[in-house]
């Protein structure tokens, strides 16, 4: 198997089994094992039909060497990553997070849920896997089941005031994945009435892609929260890492905008603390940040990125555009779980409407996340640099170009010959002009 189609640039993933079997799951087991150095490593799997197979490989690989496994069974990643951290343990995750039923693949960490990416030991990982079988041993390390769901749970509600919160309707979709498992035990212990769409575990995915990012997977919810007059609706993605809320009249709420609610809330508790924030998060941001009396600090995009960074500067809280929101006191690591009790809460203090309390945030108008398929992305980012060379640029992650009223990121796939557009601007007549005279540039068809 051709090991550079699987390991990306922060896990491993692939279709099962044409590209990720359970012979390689074995071997990357071992690998995982021999160079994390770890006595144990911790397994939970999502709720895909080859899951069960690739983590029973996934153990024998690990066992093989006698290192000891603790099968944490049924997981969201959130729920590794606070085992991980609580633990203090490496762990492997099995899961393809929001891909199609039939992709699997691995997120890793290291003990206290430390990131492991392509440039913090995943090269070393694939480069032990492949040397075949010969990595295996022949050791008999032992297997025993933890149950860490209820340690968990006390956990996210450690994050808000349980006790004063107001009753308040809140619909979620879960899409058939991990979300079934840790949303309901802590939406039971908050003055909520649920209403639970697609709540069954299922790794066929049966009712729509677990993928909220795609507006069309978010209409089923708002459809719910329209109908129930909820107060709230949260989208959860495959493995439950990422969340996505809408707010009481089914209007989006985009992950800048969670991501500065957040801030404000984390800032009210530890005023003056540092926040992360990614580098094609709103303007917004930043700003809330620093009107709550915080530091904002400007990041790559990518959970490595911003855990590190989270971790060399002593940051409470990171967030990413994408729906993924870090918490210091959650060891760095991401739980959509976490963020939407803030959000909760904060909403339930503020006898406001979601949109009521996320108006001041609405500062600014975005395109989202535009891909293109491009022959040599590094060169059309060059290409694009020079054209708007009267703005102020900065190469943190590809090409950031800022004016006075507009702003654009264009930075390459780490995976895909792809070119990947965010824009902002202050007004819908200058989004639209200059998104699609970067567009034109990208696809080649400006005079520039």
């Amino acid at each position: 198997m051709d090991l550079s189609r699987v390991f990306k640039a922060y896990d491993v993933r692939g279709v099962v089994p044409d590209e990720l079997d359970a012979d390689l799951v074995r071997r990357i087991g071992a690998a995982f094992a021999t160079w994390s150095g770890a006595s144990e490593i911790l397994v939970g799997r999502d709720c895909r039909l080859s899951s069960p197979e690739l983590a029973a490989a996934l153990t024998e690989g690990a066992t093989s060497l006698g290192i000891d496994v603790v099968d944490l069974g049924l997981s969201s990643t959130d729920l590794l990553y606070f085992a991980s951290g609580s633990l203090n343990r490496p762990g492997i995750m099995i899961t393809a997070s929001h891909n199609p039923k039939e992709y699997n693949g691995l997120k890793f960490c290291l003990a206290g849920a430390k990131p492991v990416g392509e440039d913090s030991g995943l090269g070393e990982i694939r480069a032990l896997t492949e040397k075949g079988d010969e990595i295996l041993g022949t050791g008999h390390g032992s297997v025993r089941q933890q149950n860490v769901l209820d340690a968990y749970v006390d956990h996210v509600l450690s994050f808000t005031d349980v006790e004063g919160m107001r009753p308040l309707t809140v619909a979620v979709d879960t899409a058939n994945g991990m979300g079934g498992l840790v949303v309901p035990p802590v939406m039971e212990r908050l003055p909520v009435t649920l209403h639970h769409l697609y709540a069954e575990l299922d790794g066929t995915f049966p009712n729509h892609p677990a993928d909220p990012i795609d507006p069309a997977n978010q209409r089923d919810l708002k459809k719910v929260v329209l109908e129930h007059a909820a107060d709230v609706g949260m989208a959860f993605d495959g493995d439950a890492d990422r969340v996505f809320l809408v707010d009481e009249g089914a209007g989006d709420v985009s992950g800048s905008l969670l991501t500065a609610l957040v801030a404000a809330a984390m800032l009210e508790r530890q005023p003056g603390a540092k926040i992360v924030y990614n580098l094609i998060c709103s303007w917004t941001v930043p700003e809330v940040i620093r009107e709550h009396g915080g530091v904002p600090i400007r990041a790559r995009v990518g959970h490595s990125f911003i855990k590190q960074v989270m971790a060399e500067t002593g940051a409470v809280f990171g967030g990413e555009h994408s729906g993924h929101y870090y918490f210091r006191d959650n060891y760095n690591a991401d739980s959509g779980l976490i963020a939407a009790v803030i959000a909760l809460g904060e909403l339930s203090k503020s006898k406001l409407t979601l949109s009521q309390l996320l108006q001041p945030y609405r500062r600014y108008l975005s395109s989202g996340e535009i891909n293109s398929r491009v022959d040599d992305p590094l060169a059309k980012i060059e290409e694009i640099a020079d054209v708007f060379r009267a703005g102020r640029r900065d190469r943190l992650d590809g090409l950031t170009v800022e004016f006075d009223d507009w702003w654009c990121n264009v930075r390459s796939s780490n995976t895909e010959p792809l070119l990947r557009l965010n824009v902002e601007a202050k007004t819908p007549e200058l989004l639209a002009a200059k998104t699609e005279e970067l567009l034109a540039l990208i696809e080649g068809n400006a005079t520039g």
